[in-house]
């Protein structure tokens, strides 16, 4: 039987790989560099010259739309709720009265009834970034994401419970499908082009380039080879230096307390992360349940959102921390001592039913701030309760724990989420260890009962169905 020995290969023989590295000959050994999983080839997305060019200007332009509707944003919670909202959003609410509470909600909903009805009605075009680039041809509408988006930022900045990344997120991936357009790449090189735009959206206003990367790779286009993780990681880090000409370099949540690793706050995540995937479940079903189930008549999609930011901002009188995409919330939590059972319970029922019910209306917002959010206040309560029979550790240790576990299981990306969650606090590096064992079985146990994601739940039923097999 012949054998392939080192002695029968010829001397000069190259790797086998497309494009051909600069040094062409094998090591010593000759075993190929392809032996390596993740050093694959190209495949259908040739890294090109001209893939290089787009994908950094797609950056550029992630993260300049980022700053601009981050400026938006802050500007809409300034005129809503006074002069300090942009920094302090939840304290700007509980200085309102209940009047000034309410009131830009019921305007954020005539802004979103409204304002999608016409949109929705009047300017074609998809704007369903996980859609084109899973499905489809990675082609976005601007004018329709534009609007969108805009309709978006102004809903978040007058309350309503929703996320402020979709709308960067969006756009990230809008530029990256118009520029791969201009420039003739062919549909492979465009989807992942609009990928890597889309997590250097998220990426670039939350300042967390490598979250925003693992989320491309993860996420988006679902492979950590080096041909995707090279371009997520310099569409993001473009887009996150880009912003920096408006958005702060720092942390989201700084100056947060020191986190000491325990026995007690391993077990806690050991018997708390399957609970936490449980949760996840949940509430990925009920997104994907409102989302099937939006208003479909013209008057029910123009006073549905009037009704539901109002019920928010009814609700929100007694809950503050409702209002808004949840980032004061989770910093509370961070922060909190060994107490607030109640609190942490409420919000972190409440505020995820707040959220199903904004997107249910048929307003168009995102879900990571308000997911972690609930996590944290989750972990937050789940650690309150077991303090009582383990004293010792802070409950803002468990939030911070929860909240990883959540978005990672929430989102089907544990590396994503685990990351998210570092790079936003600057915190946390001592609690890797429970943290990653929360985020693995909440993950685990969330895919093992259903699969879905916070991003998978939200997709349109297709034009055919198609019959489960």
């Amino acid at each position: 039987m012949a054998t392939d020995s080192p002695r029968r290969r010829p001397a000069g023989s190259e790797r086998q790989r497309w494009p051909q590295p600069l040094l062409r000959r094998r090591i010593a050994s000759r075993r190929a560099a392809m032996d390596q999983p993740n050093v694959t080839g190209d495949g259908d997305v040739p890294l090109t010259v001209r893939f290089w060019v787009v994908l950094v200007a797609t950056g550029v332009g992630a993260g300049l739309f980022g700053a601009l509707l981050m400026a938006l944003l802050n500007l809409v919670s300034e005129l809503a709720f006074g002069p300090g909202a942009a920094e302090d959003f939840q304290a700007a609410v509980e200085r309102a009265s209940p009047v000034g509470r309410l009131t830009p909600l019921l305007v954020g909903g005539v802004v979103a009834g409204v304002g999608w009805f016409l949109l929705r009605r009047y300017v074609r075009g998809s704007t369903d970034v996980d859609d084109s680039i899973w499905t489809g041809d990675g082609k976005l509408s601007f004018g329709r994401s534009a609007g969108t988006s805009v309709l978006s930022e102004i809903v978040v900045g007058l309350g309503a419970s929703l996320g402020r990344e979709a709308a960067p997120k969006l756009m990230g991936g809008v530029c990256g499908s118009l520029l791969a357009t201009w420039s003739g790449l062919s549909v492979p090189q465009r989807r992942l082009v609009v990928a890597c735009g889309a997590g250097a959206g998220l990426a670039c206003v939350y300042n967390v380039p490598l979250a925003g990367a693992l989320f491309t790779a993860e996420v988006l286009v679902g492979a950590l080879r080096l041909p995707v993780v090279l371009p997520a990681l310099a569409c993001s880090a473009t887009a996150t230096l880009v912003a920096w000409v408006y958005l702060p370099s720092g942390p989201t949540y700084a100056d947060l307390p020191a986190h000491t690793l325990t026995l007690d706050t391993v077990v806690w995540a050991v018997l708390a992360g399957p609970v936490i995937g449980v949760v996840a479940v949940g509430f990925v079903r009920a997104i994907g349940w409102v989302s099937a189930h939006q208003p479909s008549r013209w008057w029910w999609q123009i006073t549905a959102p009037i009704l539901a930011f109002g019920l928010l901002g009814v609700t929100g009188l007694a809950l503050p921390q409702l209002l808004g995409n949840g980032k004061d919330m989770a910093e509370q939590a961070f922060v909190a001592g060994t107490s607030g059972v109640a609190l942490f319970a409420a919000l972190s029922l409440l505020k995820p039913l707040m959220t199903v019910l904004c997107l249910g209306s048929g307003a168009s917002g995102g879900l990571f701030t308000p997911t972690l959010s609930s996590g944290a206040a989750l972990g937050a309560a789940l650690g309150a309760v077991w303090s009582l029979l383990w004293p010792g550790t802070p409950v803002g240790t468990y939030a911070l724990i929860g909240a990883a576990a959540l978005i990672g299981s929430a989102m089907q990306a544990p590396l994503a989420g685990l990351a998210m969650v570092l790079e936003l606090t600057h915190s946390g590096f001592a609690l890797m260890v429970p943290s990653v064992a929360a985020t693995f079985l909440a993950t685990a146990v969330a895919r093992w009962i259903d699969g879905y994601s916070i991003y998978s739940a939200r997709l349109a039923a297709r034009p055919v169905l198609e019959r489960d097999t």
